[in-house]
């Protein structure tokens, strides 16, 4: 009798916490819904354009570049290929295609060549971004972009966004190719690692590892860009051409026409 009673007030127990669990869980999907209804509906404020009339191929621009288009790719911080990457290609506006020209000319002198993560991204692939950042089961890629991290503070403490400035056009992620090594130079921190390390002014790193990263900050200031204080990668053209627009066209050759290469 006393068996059947411990029993019972077990199967109590384990139906009572079943219960939470479900409700924790059901508040936990009810709150990526709305979440992502919230980012439908600020979307559809914005002033969304496919007009890719103002875009170049950078590789026609700036044809000493090196392309490794990580959201093409799988080995990205999602894991996966990122919704509106059809081609491995980076695409800017002309204004920001042509002073990142003189950046490769500035760095081409000093026996460096830029490789190019990423340039204009479109909003669908932002959207991408969100869903992902709201699915906390999916933890597949944090031993390589997240690892100090858990994921559900990603889009609380601004790693991942609703909105990007590289869907406006003019910004772009890159680093150094050392010509004489042939080898991508040595930053002190990998592209898209969420942490301080990726930080500019991080001083935990080698005297050569920031030197490298003050030698590109320093030839993008001098050809129009600004930095983003969060991420050593990363710039924008200071007088961007559509400071307001994000754009929904794919990264694909057949977004822009092949006589819109920069003269």
């Amino acid at each position: 009798m006393k068996k059947q009673s411990k029993r019972k007030g077990l199967t109590s127990l384990f139906f009572a916490i079943t219960l939470v669990l479900y409700g924790c869980a059901n508040q936990a999907e009810q709150a990526k819904t709305d979440t992502l209804n919230e980012i439908s509906n600020s979307d559809a404020k914005l002033n969304l354009s496919d007009d890719a009339s103002g875009f170049v191929l950078l590789s026609e621009s700036v044809p000493d570049a090196i392309l490794e288009i990580r959201y093409y790719s799988t080995y990205n911080f999602v894991g996966t290929r990122i919704d509106g990457y059809e081609e491995p290609v980076a695409l800017l506006t002309k204004e920001a295609a042509t002073a990142l020209r003189k950046v490769s000319d500035e760095l081409k002198k000093k026996g460096y060549r830029l490789k190019i993560f990423d340039a204009y991204r479109p909003q669908k692939a932002v959207n991408h971004f969100m869903r992902w950042a709201l699915d906390t089961n999916d933890v597949t890629m944090k031993p390589y972009f997240y690892p100090e991290l858990e994921k559900d503070v990603l889009f609380p403490q601004g790693y991942i966004a609703e909105h990007s400035g590289h869907s406006r056009g003019s910004t772009v992620d890159l680093t150094l190719f050392d010509m004489k090594t042939e080898k991508e130079v040595d930053m002190g921190g990998t592209f898209d690692y969420f942490g301080l390390l990726s930080h500019p002014d991080y001083t935990k790193i080698t005297k050569e590892q920031y030197n490298n990263r003050m030698i590109l900050r320093d030839a993008m200031l001098n050809n129009g860009f600004k930095p983003l204080e969060e991420e050593w990668w990363h710039f924008t053209l200071k007088d961007e051409p559509y400071p307001d627009t994000y754009f929904t066209f794919p990264v694909s050759v057949t977004s822009v026409s092949n006589d819109r290469c920069v003269k």
